[in-house]
């Protein structure tokens, strides 16, 4: 639990689209708009998790070794995504730019929709929780809820803390370069770092 828990974290705290999008709205309408859009990306993932146990769970009961072959896929789709951060630029720039005014409620409800709208979220939980099911354990859906319900409430303290001191932090980034190329590579050791767990 514990290595899943750090693992999440540490995703959850690599830029990317969920976290820079919650910034931004923090940004141009406050924190309690960025807290909102937040709730509403974490509540999506139960979807995922839904997902994710049903199929788990009916590949266990069906092969170990499909089950073992869904591993090492997700760890070369863990290792592609690393690639493609390794690709990228290594700058961060995000602008509060044409973002017009939205109710709570708005931004929760569209946070929800684009975390349950994309695919890749799915197949990155069907590559990131195998490695953390024990089969000895049993009833393998519980853990997979367990362990997503984990992932939502520290996403969603992440998430929220971001919101908060979202000025102070793009300030920072904007101004300091060197410090967006220690997230670009904090990624990648992440990834690779998930993707190698996944194969022990």
């Amino acid at each position: 639990m514990y290595s899943f828990l750090l693992a999440s974290i540490a995703l959850t705290i690599s830029p990317g689209p969920d976290i820079l999008y919650v910034m931004t709205q923090s940004i141009s309408n406050g924190k309690k708009f960025g807290i909102a859009t937040a709730a509403g990306l974490v509540s999506g993932i139960l979807v995922h998790t839904t997902l994710i146990a049903l199929g788990i769970s009916a590949v266990l009961k069906q092969s170990e070794m499909v089950f073992t072959a869904i591993k090492i896929l997700g760890a070369c789709y863990l290792l592609w995504i690393a690639f493609q951060v390794y690709k990228a630029p290594s700058s961060i720039t995000f602008s509060k730019e044409g973002s017009p005014q939205k109710s709570v409620r708005a931004l929760f409800k569209q946070g929800f929709i684009m975390n349950v709208l994309n695919p890749k979220v799915t197949l990155f939980f069907l590559a990131f929780f195998p490695g953390f099911i024990d089969e000895s354990l049993g009833n393998v859906t519980q853990q997979i809820y367990f362990l997503g319900f984990l992932f939502m409430l520290q996403a969603f303290l992440i998430f929220s803390f971001v919101s908060i001191v979202a000025d102070q932090l793009t300030i920072f980034i904007r101004t300091n370069q060197r410090f967006a190329l220690f997230l670009k590579w904090l990624q990648i050791v992440v990834f690779v770092g998930i993707a190698v767990l996944i194969l022990g």
